[in-house]
C-alpha cells in the first residue's frame, strides 16, 4: 500500500465494507474477518470501517493463485 501513503489523504478513496463485499464478491463477515486479521488494511470511521480502494486491490492482485497446466 505504498502508493497509498504517498497520495494525499483527498486523493484516496475509501471503500465502506459492504462496497469491499461486492467487489471482492464475498460476504461483509469476510471482509471484517479480513480487517481484523489484519490481512486488509482498514480505518474505523465511528463504529464502522473504511478500507482504502487500492488496498482493496492491492489484496486480490497479491492473493491471486495461478493454475498451471499439466
Amino acid at each position: 500500500m505504498a502508493a497509498d501513503s504517498e497520495r494525499p489523504l483527498n486523493e484516496v478513496k475509501f471503500l465502506t465494507v459492504a462496497e469491499v463485499a461486492s467487489v471482492m464478491r464475498v460476504s461483509k463477515m469476510t471482509v471484517y474477518r479480513l480487517v481484523h486479521s489484519g490481512h486488509l488494511p482498514a480505518i474505523r470511521v465511528g463504529r464502522s470501517f473504511r478500507v482504502p480502494e487500492q488496498a482493496v486491490h492491492t489484496y486480490l492482485r497479491d492473493s491471486f493463485v495461478g493454475v498451471e497446466s499439466a
